[in-house]
């Protein structure tokens, strides 16, 4: 019994593996807008969100979106602006901070936007929303999903905005692959919640 367990236990986890991949590359590629109507040269603004941080550096969730959002960056763009946002959800320091004292020691030199603020994704993109209004484009970068969340949610507070969205960078096939499957669950829950909210 024991042996027909360790042979059957590595497939199921790579099922799972795989099935956590494809979720996140479809969320990656959803609720975007169109881009034949903004010049590949335009002001860019890549919004990135935050994550609960005990601690008063950012945490590997933290540093992971950092550093997805800092290669979303489109080098044709005349202008980036990196918006950063999260309060302090868990800690005494807020998300959107620490993160861009990560991005500086990552090496990036461009403008930063702080939203320090906010307590949840629906607040983050709220209250981002005065901090992106002059981008051409926008590319909201977290886990796949939670990302489509938050393109959800500007869709239903400023679609004008939303109609500007654009596929970030955030999912590449293996990295954080074992944060994968949970955060997929997760987030596959919350947009069904957000969906029957949105029809009540």
């Amino acid at each position: 019994m024991w042996l027909r367990a360790l042979l059957v236990a590595p497939a199921v986890a790579a099922c799972v593996l795989a099935w956590a991949e494809f979720v996140h590359r479809r969320a990656s590629g959803r609720r975007l807008g169109d881009s034949s109507d903004i010049a590949p040269t335009t002001t860019e603004a890549v919004v990135v969100l935050g994550y609960r941080n005990r601690g008063r550096r950012a945490n590997y969730v933290n540093r992971y979106r950092v550093r997805a959002g800092l290669r979303s960056f489109d080098s044709d763009a005349a202008e980036r602006v990196l918006v950063l946002c999260g309060g302090r959800v868990a800690g005494v320091v807020a998300e959107a901070e620490l993160m861009a004292a990560y991005a500086r020691e990552r090496g990036y030199t461009g403008p930063i936007r702080l939203e320090a603020e906010s307590t949840t994704t629906w607040e983050n993109i709220r209250n981002a929303i005065p901090l992106v209004e002059d981008a051409g484009t926008i590319k909201i970068v977290s886990n796949s999903l939670h990302a489509e969340k938050g393109r959800a949610c500007l869709w239903r507070l400023r679609p004008d905005l939303a109609r500007r969205l654009r596929r970030a960078r955030e999912h590449r096939v293996g990295e954080i692959a074992l944060l994968k499957p949970l955060a997929a669950i997760v987030g596959l829950g919350d947009l069904a919640r957000l969906r029957v909210a949105h029809t009540r």
